[in-house]
């Protein structure tokens, strides 16, 4: 299994300052010791229009020059629209992304079924405004299975787009209209295409106990090709690094990851567990700090899960 970082981490939503340059995002991840990197497919970083021919192929060079692999896009799309004029645009966004993902010789986008999207206040995001609006606000004379049809329809669309550019789509388990990690096994298999897979993202399941972890790791079994991981992360006073609580997020159980990265490797896993610091990174005071914080995170975050992949490759050995 390889350890890769998403650039969500650096758009500059959460935590004082601007956000970095693609170029530079590149630079922290080699820093930092990560195998590749994900590129969020929306500004700062990955809008499709922003990046013409010229730039996908230095950017492309440049991470290959470092001996960083691209792992894909992350799109933020929302199929669940009433509206066929949105979800159309909401395809053709998808498209421009699948083939900015080529372009950077990246292997896999991935994709939701629904998003409400993140607010900004002065600049910086929060998920406060979109979470007082669920999936019934956002469609409300819709019922959820049609909900559900609209999205299958767009994902058979896309999943044809993505076969042309020998692209994979990777359905996370992320709410809305996502109930459980059951429903991107059911939502996969319904669309029918080699070229629709999972992402299955611990932080995101039901329960955070050790033996959910690894039933839903089993219960996806090979559809998966991409999972996230995040939190925050201390060092511990024998110099290992851990799981810590998040400051403004104490309510949010920590996830097994010890367990599900075992479960992984005994399902065969070789793909990417992509670190993303996607929440609002605060003090002991409750206020947003700056980007050392981040840099300090995303250090750990390297450290913690590669500890957690030695452990168990160890087990393995002993068996």
């Amino acid at each position: 299994m390889k350890v890769g970082l998403y650039s969500i981490s650096y758009a500059g939503l959460w935590y004082k300052g601007e956000a970095l340059t693609v170029e530079e995002f590149i630079d922290r991840a080699v820093k930092f010791g990560y195998d590749g990197i994900e590129i969020d497919g929306k500004r700062p970083h990955g809008f499709p229009l922003d990046w013409p021919d010229e730039k996908r192929k230095k950017i492309r060079k440049l991470a290959e020059s470092k001996g960083l692999e691209i792992i894909g896009v992350a799109s933020n799309n929302n199929f669940t629209s009433p509206f066929m004029e949105q979800r159309e645009n909401e395809l053709l966004m998808l498209a421009e992304q699948i083939r900015l993902c080529h372009d950077l010789g990246g292997k896999a986008v991935r994709v939701f079924l629904a998003w409400r999207g993140i607010s900004r206040i002065d600049g910086k995001g929060n998920y406060d405004i979109p979470g007082k609006y669920d999936i019934d606000h956002i469609s409300p004379d819709s019922t959820f299975w049609q909900k559900w049809t609209w999205a299958k329809e767009a994902l058979k669309e896309a999943a044809k787009i993505a076969e042309k550019y020998g692209i994979t789509l990777a359905l996370q388990n992320h709410e809305p209209l996502i109930r459980n990690y059951k429903d991107i096994v059911l939502m996969v298999n319904e669309v029918g295409s080699e070229y629709l897979k999972c992402c299955l993202d611990c932080p995101l399941l039901e329960s955070n106990t050790p033996e959910y972890a690894r039933k839903a790791v089993e219960e996806v079994g090979d559809l998966q090709v991409l999972s996230h991981f995040s939190g925050e992360f201390a060092r511990q006073d024998n110099g290992e690094v851990d799981l810590a609580v998040v400051t403004g997020m104490e309510y949010w159980p920590l996830p097994s990851y010890p367990e599900f990265v075992n479960a992984l490797y005994d399902n065969g896993y070789d793909g990417y567990l992509s670190y993303e610091c996607c929440h609002p990174i605060l003090n002991e005071q409750h206020e947003m700090v700056g980007i050392e914080k981040v840099d300090k995170q995303v250090q750990l975050a390297q450290e913690y899960m590669r500890r957690l992949i030695r452990e168990a490759e160890a087990v393995e050995r002993k068996r």
